[in-house]
């Protein structure tokens, strides 16, 4: 890596934005320490999913135990789903903190506190303080996830980050399923056990420290120390809110369709007859491996996702319609594939375009408002369906209105591309 980076000369054109943000386009892509770097990103990643499943195998428990409280049917579900609401909420200034404070720095602090603050109904006597501590995990996740994303984008380039963001997809979901499992398992030594399960980010929070690089960029490696920008090298490009705000829209709906068969499958099965746990179990797990799959299967495709996108949302609208149509279990779960291997394909794609249009010293704001999309269209999914069901009459039905909602996108994706439209295209680098 060169140590200087020489300002242009008035008679040179500027120097390509590429070229200001080499952050570590010669860190080796192989040997322990990079194995380390990756499994500390991923196990970051990982954490805001923990707090999204982990206690919802003992809800009834814990409505159980504040039956007497006023208000606890709807305050104990909120203790599962605010951390998702706050995280949404303060992704993007979470953002905004990581490209001026650093990106290492309030990842250390952000996972120390989701120890803090994840453990706190162990011994908080409160309804209503459970629900606030939970809201604070939630503004932990939201640095978390945002630094993780981040310092991806920081560390590598080209094919190397797209294979890397995939990888936090596939993560994602097979966490997912895995912390469900974990906190039925430790549920059933009472509802505040699970909440023990939080305190392991305080083994991950010193490997941090030790195993992540300082990222360092010509145009940030004086921000990360706190010390301000030499805006004088190269030039600064203004924020793509523009195109930026289009992926943010294709983001929050794409959080819908991606979350729609894990909540959902269990209901559907259900008015089809099957209530037995050893077969809602398998086919929920059955869903998770495709996405999974489509997440591999970005990582080995060549090109710009952008081209793809319309072909992705059809194959998710594809796997709704068969959901709708379904009137057996095997064919529900056919559907629940087809949907799901197209949902390991999209997310990954979004955030990698959504990526290529950052340079390092804005990586992190946009990366925060990415995030903030993706989980409020989390947060809303149940609703939005909910309403559905109500106005149609059954779930089925919502979600196939919101696979017709997919294939128009993606029918409209396919006219803009057709338009010569940029919207998903990379930035000029």
């Amino acid at each position: 890596m060169p140590s200087s980076v020489p300002s242009p000369s008035p008679s040179s054109p500027p120097a390509p934005a590429e070229s200001a943000q080499p952050p570590f386009a010669t860190l080796p892509t192989s040997g322990a320490a990079h194995r380390l770097r990756v499994a500390l990103l991923m196990a970051g990643s990982c954490l805001p999913i923990l707090g999204a499943v982990l206690i919802a195998p003992v809800l009834p428990k814990m409505q159980e135990h504040f039956a007497d409280v006023p208000g606890a049917a709807a305050l104990v579900p909120m203790a599962l789903t605010v951390p998702a609401l706050a995280l949404g909420l303060l992704a993007p200034f979470a953002g905004v903190i990581v490209d001026r404070l650093g990106r290492k720095r309030l990842l250390i602090v952000a996972t120390v506190l989701y120890a803090v603050f994840g453990t706190a109904p162990l011994w908080l006597k409160s309804l209503g303080a459970i629900v606030a501590s939970r809201a604070l995990v939630g503004i932990a996740e939201a640095a978390i996830m945002t630094c993780c994303t981040t310092l991806i984008g920081d560390y590598y380039t080209g094919r190397v980050r797209d294979r890397y963001l995939a990888l936090q997809t596939m993560c994602a979901s097979a966490s997912a399923t895995a912390f469900f499992v974990i906190g039925g398992a430790a549920g059933s030594a009472g509802w505040r056990t699970p909440f023990w399960i939080y305190a392991v980010s305080l083994l991950i929070a010193p490997l941090m420290a030790i195993g992540l690089p300082k990222p360092t960029a010509a145009t940030g490696a004086a921000a990360e120390d706190g010390e301000g920008t030499d805006t004088t090298a190269v030039p600064k490009r203004s924020f793509p809110f523009r195109q930026l705000a289009g992926i943010c829209g294709l983001t929050m709906f794409g959080a819908l369709v991606f979350y729609t068969v894990p909540v959902e499958m269990a209901y559907l099965l259900d008015d089809l007859g099957v209530t037995a746990t050893s077969v809602i179990g398998p086919a929920t797990a059955i869903a998770s491996a495709a996405t999974v799959a489509g997440a591999i299967t970005f990582a080995k495709l060549r090109g710009a996702p952008g081209p793809r996108l319309p072909l992705v949302f059809a194959l998710c609208a594809a796997g709704f319609a068969v959901m709708w149509l379904a009137n057996s279990a095997p064919l529900l779960i056919a559907g629940a594939v087809l949907n799901c291997l197209g949902t390991g394909l999209l997310l990954p794609s979004l955030l990698t375009i959504a990526m290529s249009k950052l340079d390092f010293s804005d990586r992190g704001r946009g990366t925060g408002l990415w995030t903030a999309s993706f989980f409020i269209g989390q947060f809303i999914c149940p609703l939005v369906l909910i309403a559905a069901e109500s106005a149609l009459g059954t779930l089925a039905a919502a979600v196939g209105l919101l696979g017709l909602a997919s294939a128009v996108i993606a029918a409209g994706l396919l006219l803009a591309a057709r338009r010569g439209a940029a919207a998903l295209a990379p930035l000029p680098q």
